[in-house]
């Protein structure tokens, strides 16, 4: 697990359907953790827009060191969270903030930038 010293990717280009992601790449939707991140495949845990984001979808970012989370909603707000998502994340104390995909991104890259441990869901569409 990476510590603290690791500061997690920035995202340096958000718009509709497509992000680049500092030493990633680019594509539609990442996953994003301290020291790294990848591309996230919807399709690997069933997630839809309705019910959300849910539990399994972030427990890769907590197993990269993640203690404060940031997710995204989508440019449209579509994407949802799953309340068992969000009481995972209180049974863990782990910090978490949600907000449209541009907000999201930027409350992210500041994180990052202050070397917080922080990783995230990013939907760059809907």
């Amino acid at each position: 697990m990476p510590g603290n010293n690791v500061r997690s990717p920035l995202i340096t280009h958000l718009s509709w359907g497509n992000m680049t992601i500092e030493d990633v790449g680019s594509g539609k939707d990442f996953k994003l953790w301290p020291g790294g991140g990848r591309p996230w495949d919807w399709n690997e845990t069933g997630t839809r827009h309705m019910p959300g984001i849910q539990p399994t979808d972030i427990e890769e970012l907590l197993e990269h060191g993640a203690e404060h989370i940031v997710l995204s909603r989508g440019m449209l707000l579509a994407l949802q969270t799953c309340p068992e998502t969000r009481s995972y994340l209180r049974s863990r104390n782990i910090r978490c903030q949600i907000a449209e995909t541009r907000k999201a991104r930027d409350i992210y890259n500041q994180l990052a930038g202050e070397h917080v441990a922080v990783g995230g869901l990013f939907h760059s569409t809907c």
